[in-house]
């Protein structure tokens, strides 16, 4: 990680001899989970390169089919396993996937309202059946969180149980639903959570049905400046990315 870190940043040096000539203009394409990163780190890269930056963000499922239906980026921030796939087919840079950070899965309730014991798999069993109403990604929009969600309430035999109850997200922040009240409990990836003052985070699941999501980032094939998309990436895996990545709950490198 720290030989890949040492390679990016000489491309922040480069990007910077070029920026007093022209900015280049990026477009960013990242999964739902790490966009409030994304826009963090933005300024301090913008205001160095002298480039500009727009974000989009989606599902990884969302985006994985734009991309494939022909949009164009320079950078894309998903899943280490997608941007393996869209090296296959032509659509990133081979050599270029930067493994960036890691996150769980945790649990919320509204702020105010009783934190349920959540300490071990009983105990979470026991609170998701307990919960009048439970929130978490709608598996079919492609997010990562709500495909495990579903696949661990089957493996914990409570599928059925929940299902009545379920109050699924398309897409977006499932703390949405639970500081409205429409959901008792919500179930999100961490870094989603936490931004989230209206939502309490109960805690990560417990250890023995945890999962983690690796996020790793991309270079577009058709971008224009690939220096500039490097110069990106190289200031998503710097010192300033390392300590706002844990101040969000996540895990920097994850390689």
């Amino acid at each position: 990680m720290r030989y890949k870190v040492f390679l990016l940043a000489g491309a922040v040096a480069a990007a910077l001899c070029t920026s007093a000539s022209r900015a280049a203009e990026l477009k960013l394409l990242t999964a739902g989970a790490f966009k409030s990163s994304v826009l963090a780190l933005l300024p301090e890269y913008e205001k160095t390169s002298g480039n500009k930056v727009s974000v989009e963000n989606d599902t990884v499922g969302a985006l994985m089919k734009r991309i494939e239906a022909g949009e164009s980026f320079d950078v894309v921030v998903i899943t280490p396993e997608t941007v393996d796939k869209l090296v296959g087919e032509g659509r990133v840079i081979s050599g270029s996937r930067t493994n960036l950070a890691r996150v769980g899965v945790g649990v919320m309730v509204k702020t105010g309202a009783n934190k349920p014991d959540i300490s071990t798999v009983d105990a979470f069993k026991k609170a998701v059946l307990e919960a009048k109403s439970v929130s978490f990604i709608d598996p079919a929009s492609g997010g990562s969180s709500g495909i495990y969600v579903e696949k661990l309430f089957e493996r914990l035999g409570i599928s059925d149980q929940v299902k009545p109850k379920e109050k699924l997200k398309q897409g977006g922040y499932v703390a949405d639903y639970v500081e409205s009240g429409q959901a008792e409990l919500g179930i999100h990836q961490i870094s989603e959570i936490l931004p989230h003052a209206g939502v309490t985070l109960v805690g990560p699941l417990p250890k023995e049905i945890q999962n983690y999501t690796v996020y790793a980032a991309g270079i577009g094939k058709a971008t224009k400046d690939g220096d500039a998309a490097k110069a990106l990436i190289a200031s998503l895996v710097g010192p300033s990315a390392q300590a706002l990545f844990k101040s969000k709950g996540m895990e920097p490198g994850a390689d």
